[in-house]
C-alpha cells in the first residue's frame, strides 16, 4: 500500500487496490444520487413544498449555511412534524456507498466488510502520527 492511500476516499481506495473500476464507483454514486433524496425533494414529492418554496429556502441556506429543514420550519414552510417525518424517511431509505456496490454486484458483502476494516486501519494510522 502506498502512503497516499491514507488520503483517499473509500471508492478511490477500492479502485487503487484493484477491487473495483472507476465505472463501478460512478455507478454506485449514481445509485446513491438517485435514491438518497434531499429534504426538499422529499417534501416536494409529498406536495408539502413547491419549486419556488425550495428555491427560497435554498437562497437563505446559501447565505446562512443553516440546514434546509431548520430554515423550512423557522420560515413556516414545513411544520416540525413534517420535517421529522421527512428526516425519518431520509434515514430509513439511505443507501451507503458500499451498499450500492454490493447492490451492483461489484463486490460481495464479505469483501465490503473486509475492505472497510482495512480502509479504516489505514485512515486510523494516518491520524496517529
Amino acid at each position: 500500500m502506498t502512503n497516499t492511500l491514507k488520503y483517499l476516499k473509500f471508492g478511490a481506495y477500492l479502485v487503487e487496490t484493484g477491487l473495483i473500476s472507476e465505472m463501478e464507483v460512478l455507478r454506485a454514486r449514481f445509485i446513491q444520487k438517485k435514491n438518497n433524496l434531499r429534504i426538499g425533494e422529499l417534501a416536494k414529492a409529498k406536495s408539502w413544498l413547491n419549486e419556488d418554496d425550495i428555491h427560497r429556502i435554498l437562497i437563505i441556506q446559501e447565505e446562512t449555511y443553516e440546514k434546509f429543514g431548520e430554515i423550512a420550519v423557522r420560515e413556516k414552510y414545513l411544520s416540525k412534524e413534517h420535517l421529522e417525518e421527512l428526516l425519518k424517511i431520509q434515514t430509513d431509505t439511505y443507501i451507503f456507498f458500499g451498499e450500492a456496490l454490493v447492490k451492483l454486484g461489484a463486490i460481495s458483502e464479505t469483501q465490503l466488510i473486509e475492505q472497510l476494516k482495512e480502509f479504516n486501519k489505514i485512515k486510523f494510522q494516518s491520524t496517529e502520527g
